[in-house]
């Protein structure tokens, strides 16, 4: 992403976890580790996707470390899919190792939104998550996580309003019942084509 992303190497369950880790300039306050999940890898998802390119940049402009992964059997990662279980478990080893204390921000496209969904449910009780970003939830096609109410203020949902692999009225179904505030993009679609400096820039805004 730039001149000073470092690649990684890291321990997953099913081996090991190749990621790319980006830091803020020097001289920004430093708020935090972000960790970021890519959508889904049978669909040709990776940490390259550019809407999770666009997710780090605006972790990083904000002085968040960001840390993208490939889940495994994707790129550089061992293993193969594991249907989201794996997936889920890789996440919450990967928090382990690159942010074992201190300030947290899980975020996530598509597929990677349902993991990360499910990656601050699983820790809140130990470790609550300083920010979440959800982008474009597959709502409509895994179980994403219920948030504990306390998640919510430090939640940001964003989705297209056009998307055609996940319904709007899909997320609206998740987020209802829980009263999840849900930014919609007008006429967006799932990829969010043409529209990523918006998208950077409402995570921007909320992450400020």
């Amino acid at each position: 992403m730039n001149a000073q992303t470092e690649r990684l190497r890291l321990a997953g369950g099913a081996g090991a976890i190749e990621a790319l880790r980006d830091t803020p300039p020097d001289g920004m306050p430093w708020r935090g580790i972000a960790v970021i999940a890519h959508p889904h890898p049978l669909f040709g998802g990776t940490m390259d996707n550019k809407v999770v390119q666009t997710l780090a940049r605006a972790f990083v402009q904000c002085g968040w470390t960001a840390i993208r992964f490939n889940f495994r059997g994707v790129g550089g990662s061992e293993g193969a899919h594991d249907g989201g279980v794996g997936e889920v478990e890789d996440m919450i080893s990967l928090v382990g190792q690159v942010a074992p204390s201190g300030p947290l921000a899980l975020a996530g496209f598509s597929f990677g939104s349902f993991v990360a969904s499910q990656v601050a449910a699983r820790m809140w009780a130990q470790r609550p998550v300083d920010q979440l970003v959800l982008v474009g939830t597959a709502a409509s096609r895994f179980s994403v996580a219920t948030l504990p109410p306390e998640a919510h203020e430090r939640t940001l949902v964003i989705h297209g309003e056009q998307d055609d692999t996940v319904p709007l009225s899909a997320v609206f179904d998740w987020a209802r019942p829980q009263s999840l505030p849900v930014t919609v993009v007008p006429g967006g679609g799932h990829f969010f084509h043409g529209q990523l400096p918006l998208l950077k820039s409402l995570v921007v805004r909320h992450l400020r």
